[in-house]
């Protein structure tokens, strides 16, 4: 009779406990596959955006212009930072200049998302990163580098 006399009350506390034990790690990776989402988004608007810009430049200069403007731009709207991110471009078919009248720009742009809540001690916060990626083609005019 006294065992059970001593059990009462501790149902709702154990509960809670094991709520808040349970419900940290959830809320921890739902914030963590936000941002790694967000960040992806913002590569993949960022790869097709500079391929559009690239290609439909008036020359080389242009183009470098236009692809630092739009990245900048993308970088702001999704909250990447711009000093992490890596664009690399090339043409195909290979060994063409680029770019160039008539050929395909391949743009690649990439990443490394920081997880939330991680310092920048002792070089944590380099290895739990995410890195995200995303490509994309875009055919450049046959009247690229002409007065259009």
């Amino acid at each position: 009779m006294s065992a059970v006399a001593d059990d009462e009350g501790n149902a709702s506390l154990e509960f809670i406990v094991a709520g808040l034990i349970l419900l940290a790690p959830l809320v921890y990776l739902m914030v963590a596959l936000g941002a790694i989402q967000s960040q992806a988004l913002g590569v993949e608007a960022a790869a097709r955006h500079v391929a559009r810009a690239v290609s439909t430049a008036a020359n080389a200069e242009d183009a470098a212009a236009r692809a630092d403007l739009v990245l900048a731009a993308v970088a702001e709207e999704y909250g990447i930072d711009p000093d992490a991110v890596v664009l690399r471009w090339e043409c195909a078919p290979a060994g063409v200049e680029c770019p160039s009248a008539g050929a395909t720009l391949l743009l690649n742009v990439s990443t490394d998302v920081a997880l939330p809540l991680v310092p920048p001690v002792l070089g944590l916060d380099q290895v739990a990163s995410v890195p995200v990626e995303a490509s994309a083609a875009q055919k450049v005019s046959r009247l690229w580098g002409t007065s259009q």
